[in-house]
């Protein structure tokens, strides 16, 4: 399995949270729009795995700029697509931000020998951050991580793992639509150690439906809204998680 190899993202992210009834309506109405992203075109179910290890600071910074509502803020995350570490698979240190109503994320690979020591952390007691700096492609993600990790002092808090089917507009290849679900956190300091027992079900039966476009949503979308009335919501992953976990709490 390849991901795509795009490591620059700018648009607009739009979410909505669907029971499974109404999702099911919903996808097989946008059938008619929409293609399965090649991707998944050899992937079970048609859908892939998608794991994120999120990194915040001791005041939870990321966490707050979220449910505050900040019109800009920003967070790091490794991401990879396999809960297996003896499986091949690409790691990413990933930056993602907020600026008004655009989504910029960046990403920068890291080194296939990242895995072995990744993997090991359970036995070295070494730190995550530290294997990323060594082993994360030169650039300006890698600067900015350094940056916070030192002057932050940010550190792993939680992972987020879901089943992601991904689709692409039949009309136009910069609008993108997934639907993420089996969604659950984990407190974990590394991508495959994790106390399997604190393993908890975020949002269980529902569906978050992601919609992602460069400069404007089409016609066709804007139906598929009024008819079955979806409302947008502000929704995190890494926020329902570690307010799942009990790591931090909303206070708006």
């Amino acid at each position: 399995m390849q991901p795509l190899t795009k490591t620059k993202f700018d648009r607009y992210e739009f979410k909505y949270l669907l029971p499974q009834s109404l999702r099911e309506k919903v996808e097989a109405e946008l059938g008619h729009f929409v293609d399965f992203d090649p991707f998944v075109a050899s992937q079970p179910d048609l859908k892939y795995f998608v794991r994120s290890l999120y990194f915040d600071d001791p005041a939870y910074t990321a966490f707050y700029d979220k449910t505050d509502g900040l019109l800009s803020r920003k967070k790091f995350r490794l991401r990879t697509y396999t809960n297996n570490p003896d499986e091949i698979a690409p790691i990413f240190l990933e930056q993602k931000g907020r600026h008004n109503n655009r989504v910029i994320k960046v990403r920068t690979p890291l080194a296939e020998a990242a895995r072995a020591p990744i993997a090991d952390l359970g036995s070295s007691g070494g730190e995550i951050a530290k294997i990323i700096m060594s082993h994360a492609q030169p650039g300006s993600v890698l600067e900015k991580f350094c940056y916070d990790y030192y002057k932050k002092n940010i550190k792993p808090v939680a992972l987020i793992d879901y089943q992601r089917r991904p689709y692409i507009s039949k009309l136009d290849s910069e609008f993108r639509l997934t639907f993420d679900e089996k969604l659950y956190a984990t407190p974990a300091h590394s991508l495959w150690l994790a106390d399997e027992f604190q393993r908890k079900q975020c949002v269980p039966g529902y569906t978050i439906m992601e919609v992602k476009f460069r400069y404007h949503m089409p016609a066709w979308f804007h139906a598929v809204v009024q008819a079955f009335n979806l409302e947008r919501v502000s929704i995190s992953k890494i926020v329902c998680g570690m307010k799942t976990l009990k790591i931090a709490e909303d206070l708006s």
